[in-house]
């Protein structure tokens, strides 16, 4: 049976977010709030915590998961960064984007893409996530809570752990955070294109759509 931990949105109470790092490297799945949707997060090199997602959501083994960051630095470690796409990521994170960038060998290989060799990362802009993450201190694997036959990701943490209080260790409630996922953007191929229009402003990148 998981824990419903129900934080203060704009000041997380730093006892709780420790359970949810507990559960984490204990091999969970948590719940937990960004600056677009809930999503679901486990250690990034726990392949059984991965699968458990995956059968979470019933994606195949093509799924893409996200490397959620605390900040750049962290992000230099698991992507090949040049100086233009270091320029944008500073222009643009926090926020609500996720960049595929071309993974490092810090990255396991099945977390790239199979042909690519990318990643996704990103840097949310919410307080849960930042502490969450300095606790931690590694990425997350994430992906957005979106369940099997629902149109929207889930919003509401109370429904959240009635639903899945039998699947994660944790669910972090931060309040309502929104039901739009993040846009997309590739800047592995030359230049910032946008792959998915989300959350994100695109007047930010002076990228062009797909």
């Amino acid at each position: 049976m998981s824990e419903l931990l129900e934080l203060h949105p704009k000041n997380p109470q730093l006892r709780l977010v420790r359970k949810a790092v507990e559960a984490i490297r204990a091999g969970g799945v948590i719940v937990y709030p960004t600056d677009s949707c809930y999503a679901l997060g486990c250690a990034i090199g726990d392949k059984g915590a991965m699968e458990r997602i995956a059968t979470i959501r019933q994606t195949d083994k093509h799924h893409h998961f996200t490397l959620v960051c605390r900040d750049l630095s962290e992000i230099a470690r698991y992507a090949r960064v040049e100086n233009w796409q270091y320029r944008l990521l500073k222009a643009t994170t926090p926020g609500p984007f996720t960049f595929l960038l071309e993974a490092t060998r810090e990255v396991p290989r099945r977390l790239q893409n199979p042909k690519r060799r990318t990643i996704g990362i990103r840097v949310p802009d919410h307080p849960v996530p930042q502490l969450l993450l300095a606790e931690l201190g590694e990425p997350l694997m994430s992906s957005t809570l979106l369940l099997p036959g629902d149109l929207y990701p889930l919003t509401d943490a109370h429904e959240i752990h009635a639903r899945l209080r039998h699947q994660v260790a944790v669910v972090l409630d931060g309040g309502n955070c929104g039901l739009e996922a993040t846009t997309v953007v590739d800047l592995s191929a030359g230049g910032p294109v946008i792959v998915r229009q989300g959350k994100g402003d695109p007047a930010r990148l002076g990228a062009t759509a797909a």
